[in-house]
């Protein structure tokens, strides 16, 4: 991992100050197209998934990664971090974790005479908040600042984080005895929600076929990727050419209107807030430039509609009892609302 070139200047000095080209260019076509295919011969069977995380990439956002035990959740991440040449931290959280562990504090060293800033995994590139519904409120709020502007406030001192900074968090669907639910103002930091389900039949078989050949995943990640495959000045520009994406007044109202009417719908209780059509704005775009595409088209909207907007809406309690699930709401506003042409 190369993370000096990563980690800004602010984070090597511990916080010492404590208070051109278009997407469809060569050079995203290349680089997108090396860490496509460095991620899917490590994730089998994950395309969608490793789509959304480079959108998660590209956009500067974050992202809440919900699936079964073993699909491979913690292994995309990795297999990410090691593919971009950044710093990789993991957190496993647990209910006696606290803020401290995660954001750092300060000791007193006994041979100056002050305080020393001892910091926390959060300073680091690709941040793994691992099972983050298993730690309490007060420690899952410790990324809410960081997540948000980028900086942690650790004794009344401010500490910026590193130019490159992604949180991945991890929750599994189908456990909730000894969880916390994330806050609704939490889970609306994160850019889109990926859901990695199981494999299909023949991925699987691959994947078996691989394991008899001493190929696993994570035997992979370890040799193939050890090459980094993007440097971090390419993602800056990659990250800059995503900002120039062009997106029409047409396809901007469309998105407008999609989320305002998220909270028109009977079924939900609470809908979409202004950051979802930010947050919409700017995965569009990336997902334009990952198609090699200089402009988004509504059909960009409407695949990232259920990632961007699902963890963002609340229905109401007698639909819930009815068995009415959030992506069906939103499919179902997406009918409602005319696609621009």
């Amino acid at each position: 991992m190369n993370e000096k070139s990563l980690l800004g200047s602010d984070v090597q000095a511990d916080c010492a100050h404590r208070e051109g080209q278009s997407p469809a260019g060569s050079a995203i076509t290349t680089n997108v197209r090396r860490l496509r295919e460095a991620l899917s011969r490590v994730i089998i069977g994950q395309n969608e998934a490793i789509d959304l995380a480079l959108v998660t990439l590209l956009a500067g956002g974050h992202a809440l990664i919900e699936g079964a035990p073993g699909v491979g959740k913690t292994l995309l991440v990795k297999a990410l971090a090691r593919a971009v040449a950044g710093e990789f931290q993991r957190i496993q959280f647990t209910p006696d974790l606290m803020p401290a562990d995660i954001t750092g504090t300060s000791v007193f060293d006994l041979k100056t005479q002050e305080f020393r800033l001892v910091r926390g995994p959060i300073f680091t590139n690709f941040l793994l908040a691992d099972e983050i519904n298993r730690a309490p409120a007060k420690t899952q709020s410790a990324l809410l600042e960081a997540m948000q502007e980028r900086q942690v406030t650790i004794d009344r001192a401010t500490c910026v984080l590193p130019p490159v900074f992604v949180v991945f968090a991890t929750q599994n669907p189908i456990e909730h005895q000894g969880t916390y639910p994330l806050p609704e103002a939490q889970k609306d930091r994160f850019l889109v929600k990926i859901r990695m389900g199981y494999p299909a039949v023949e991925d699987e078989r691959e994947l078996a076929r691989l394991a008899a050949q001493g190929e696993a995943p994570e035997r992979r990640l370890a040799e193939e990727l050890r090459a980094t495959v993007l440097q971090p000045d390419q993602l800056e520009q990659l990250r800059a050419m995503s900002e120039r994406v062009r997106i029409s007044g047409a396809v901007s109202d469309y998105i407008v209107s999609l989320v305002r009417q998220t909270r028109q719908h009977p079924a939900v209780w609470v809908g979409a807030g202004p950051r979802a059509t930010l947050a919409l704005v700017s995965a569009a775009r990336a997902l334009a430039a990952l198609e090699e595409r200089d402009f988004v088209l509504p059909e960009d909207v409407k695949t990232l509609a259920i990632p961007v907007l699902e963890h963002r809406i609340l229905l109401r309690p007698e639909f819930e009892m009815e068995g009415i699930e959030i992506h069906e709401v939103i499919n179902a506003v997406l009918e409602t609302i005319e696609v621009p042409r």
